[in-house]
């Protein structure tokens, strides 16, 4: 493994397995690299990369002050204006990343994300498998979901092999897991004004089953893509304090978060693109609309054009498709709301523009 250190910080990054192996044939090792015609590129099978960080621990922000008074490193986002013509800046005074127990960003410790058997993952794989015919689509997945008896439960802190589909294990007394605490604190800053500093935290969070594929749409001719983000945390909180920390808001508390959100997928991708105005466009465009004639009256497959009926049906039916978000009890300083669910939401059409603020 190879370790770098920062002031606050602490990264690491494994070796390819196929290296460690043209290590240990021979402790010296020459080779000579030579070009392959297209023939020979035409039958070489990429299996892409795996990536595993062990012992990882992640903390930026936060430092000592300078002389000047200011703070020596932090993350800043520049180069936007109000509708009345002030700066506007985003500051991210701490982020990090850290194992069990951190205390909020207090007491960083080291975790794993992935493992050997089920790495963080950067492929290109066959469109056709996942139902994107014809193409070949670049996935960046996070490690993914096993069968309910080789996984754990991806919520509780203590769950055991066989309680659930997660990959990633929890921490034990013996063993530092695979489930990062994370968290960030942040402010904005309009003209001389500065808001208060909002702190997000998620404790032994879990992403199994996420991913972004991205491919070409030849119509069109732009990139689409499809995304999905499974996220889980015992505990997720937010508040807002002072600048100067001395006074803290009351915390929303929103205890066994689980989010499950799908955005785009095959029969509906999302569509990325640049407007002439160089602003960002992320858009769902409607499913197609049936024609008349293609759903008989009675809705039955029998009565309607097979083509069009199955389509819709795969549309429907698909859970891969839908959306959920559940809170197993949500809170406001001493005030509980208590539980809270979606399930099953549909993203049928969805246009998100960045504009310009700036007179």
């Amino acid at each position: 493994m190879i370790g770098g250190r920062g002031s606050r910080g602490r990264v690491g990054y494994r070796y390819p397995f196929v290296l460690w192996v043209l290590l240990l044939i021979s402790p010296s090792l020459n080779a000579e690299l030579q070009g392959l015609s297209e023939t020979e590129m035409s039958r070489i099978d990429g299996a892409g990369i795996g990536l595993v960080l062990e012992n990882f621990k992640f903390s930026h922000g936060t430092d000592e002050p300078t002389a000047s008074g200011e703070q020596a490193r932090i993350f800043r986002i520049g180069g936007i204006k109000s509708t009345d013509g002030r700066d506007v800046d985003i500051t991210v005074n701490h982020l990090y990343v850290s194992g069990t127990g951190s205390n909020y960003g207090q007491n960083l410790g080291p975790v794993n994300l992935g493992r050997l058997l089920n790495p963080w993952r950067i492929d290109v794989v066959d469109g056709n498998e996942i139902g994107i015919a014809n193409r070949a689509v670049l996935e960046f997945a996070a490690p993914g979901k096993v069968g309910a008896g080789q996984g754990y439960d991806c919520m509780s802190s203590g769950a055991t092999m066989g309680s659930g589909t997660c990959s990633s294990r929890p921490a034990t007394a013996d063993y530092i897991g695979e489930r990062a605490d994370i968290g960030m604190q942040m402010n904005v800053g309009v003209g001389d004004d500065r808001s208060a500093n909002l702190n997000i935290h998620a404790k032994t969070a879990v992403v199994d089953g996420s991913y972004l594929r991205l491919w070409g749409d030849n119509d069109r001719r732009q990139m689409v893509g499809q995304f999905k983000l499974n996220f889980y945390s015992p505990e997720l909180s937010i508040n807002a304090c002072a600048q100067d920390g001395s006074s803290c808001g009351s915390r929303i508390l929103m205890s066994n978060f689980a989010l499950e959100l799908a955005i785009g997928n095959q029969l509906q991708p999302v569509y990325f693109d640049v407007d002439g105005s160089g602003n960002f466009v992320v858009e769902v465009a409607p499913i197609r609309r049936p024609q008349p004639g293609q759903i008989g009256s009675d809705g039955l497959r029998g009565s309607s054009d097979p083509e069009a009926w199955d389509f819709y049906q795969a549309y429907y039916s698909n859970p891969e498709f839908r959306s959920s978000l559940s809170i197993g009890n949500f809170s406001v300083g001493d005030r509980d709301f208590g539980s809270a669910r979606v399930q099953g939401m549909l993203i049928q059409h969805l246009n998100i523009q960045t504009r310009d603020l700036s007179p």
